[in-house]
């Protein structure tokens, strides 16, 4: 059986060889989108630091090392909209916003740690094919 057809069968026959090209266009594939918006750089993270319970704004930013507030900003909003994260205003002083995995959100751990459990089972074969490219680019 072929890569692409043992994706084809994951997916529930959906991806067929012939419609490769519709799984690239964001036009034929109305999934892209959300798949491009949950599995970006920051949203993985960031559901990650929010795996052991809620956080705060700041506290998420303190977590996940380089990220602008501009992008947790956005990650955290298109989170929310999908119905990922949810978002709860604490009426302190000054007031606070605290951030969660919903229950949709948690449906995301299985995927997301078997996608970990990849990188932790595969860093040595892909640092070794980073080292492999940069010498024959000469990088």
């Amino acid at each position: 059986m072929s890569e692409q057809q043992a994706l084809s069968r994951e997916a529930g026959g959906e991806i067929a060889s012939s419609s490769r090209k519709k799984v690239l266009s964001a036009a034929d594939c109305p999934h892209r989108l959300l798949l491009e918006q949950i599995a970006d750089k920051w949203s993985v993270l960031l559901l990650a630091a929010l795996c052991d319970g809620p956080l705060r704004f700041n506290e998420i930013r303190r977590t996940l090392e380089g990220i602008t507030q501009k992008s947790l900003t956005q990650s955290l909003r298109r989170l929310e909209r999908n119905g990922i994260v949810d978002r709860r205003v604490i009426d302190t002083s000054p007031v606070a916003v605290e951030y969660s995995i919903t229950p949709l959100g948690h449906s995301l751990k299985t995927p997301f740690r078997a996608l970990y459990s990849w990188t932790v089972d595969n860093l040595q074969d892909v640092e070794k094919a980073r080292a492999r490219f940069d010498q024959r680019k000469g990088g």
